[in-house]
């Protein structure tokens, strides 16, 4: 019973991401907003023939279907947290959720390209007031989505009262990861309100100065500001997926604290990567000449709040007296 006993305390729970309930709920009623209003661009487009409105319709299209895969992300994650397949949880279907949207990004931005430059070529008689009128209402619609979403980036990290709470305080300003996935729908929001903007100033330019070429110039400028959010995300979210972050702040932090060890250790082999929206596992390796015990090392990392899941090994270099024999 004891060892059992024993045994329970060395377990732990492999959740290291408390989710985020707020963003799910908020974007689950952005999918329901953008949905709807985009069957009111993409049918006032055509009826109306506005290559902008066209092409935000189009655009929001597809941001519907990226939000609800963000929803299912949220929910996916929730549901297989307690799955013992997942190493390390479940947090990365989020991060996964934010890199498929931001490829969906890059297809919106493509398909705005080919419509705008196929209506530049060939420009068709555009019905300004009614077009103005649906733009105007999407983008009430996509700022609404937008003060949703970013309801659900509120943070709050509280650190214990150590020597290096100013250094956490410092990494919390520089380092600071938001919801990836949330971050993921807030882009296709912010595009969406872009685009229905560029609209807006393309069918008034045409209306009041007969400059009807504004309309698909304004749907070129709108997918080159949406490549350029898709860009930041698809390197954002690939950098987790593949566990590209051993520049991160927490790595020199694991260093610092090796180096002030009371026993001269050299780091044989360190592995970081993120579990969680700021929590990171490491493996650590050192090579020390006196005896120095794992627990010892894991309690000097545990200043470090981020560090949920630390696995270190010792090893032990042979004594001048071992090498002789």
């Amino acid at each position: 019973m004891q060892d059992a006993a024993t045994l329970e305390n060395w377990q732990h729970s492999h959740v290291f991401d408390e989710g985020n309930p707020l963003a799910e709920r908020n974007t689950r009623w952005v999918v329901w907003l953008t949905a709807t209003m985009m069957v009111a661009e993409i049918t006032g487009g055509w009826i109306f023939n506005s290559m902008a409105l066209l092409a935000d319709g189009w655009h929001m299209s597809s941001h519907a279907l990226a939000l609800g895969l963000s929803v299912l992300a949220y929910a996916a994650a929730r549901r297989f947290a307690q799955d013992p397949r997942f190493a390390f949880g479940t947090w990365k279907i989020e991060i996964l959720g934010g890199y498929t949207s931001a490829i969906f990004l890059v297809a919106v931005a493509g398909l705005m390209v080919y419509q705008s430059v196929e209506r530049l070529l060939a420009p068709t008689p555009i019905h300004y007031n009614q077009a103005i009128a649906i733009a105007v209402l999407g983008l009430v619609v996509n700022l609404v989505c937008a003060w949703l979403l970013k309801d659900g980036h509120a943070h709050h990290h509280h650190h214990g009262g150590h020597a290096h709470h100013d250094q956490h305080d410092q990494h919390d300003q520089h380092d600071h990861h938001h919801d990836l996935n949330l971050r993921a729908a807030y882009l296709h929001v912010l595009a969406d309100a872009a685009t229905s903007l560029f609209a807006i100033v393309a069918l008034f330019g045409g209306k009041l100065w007969g400059a009807a070429w504004l309309d698909p110039v304004m749907g070129i400028v709108g997918a080159a500001l949406v490549s350029i959010w898709a860009y930041g995300l698809l390197r954002d979210t690939s950098r987790v997926l593949i566990d590209a972050e051993m520049d991160r702040p927490v790595v020199a932090e694991i260093r610092e604290v090796v180096a002030e060890l009371p026993v001269a250790a050299d780091i044989a082999d360190l592995h970081v990567w993120r579990v969680g929206q700021d929590s990171y596992a490491c493996i650590l390796s050192l090579a020390v000449n006196a005896p120095l015990e794992p627990d010892a090392v894991r309690q000097a990392l545990s200043i470090h709040e981020e560090l949920v899941h630390v696995t270190v090994e010792i090893n032990r270099r042979p004594s001048a007296r071992m090498l002789a024999a």
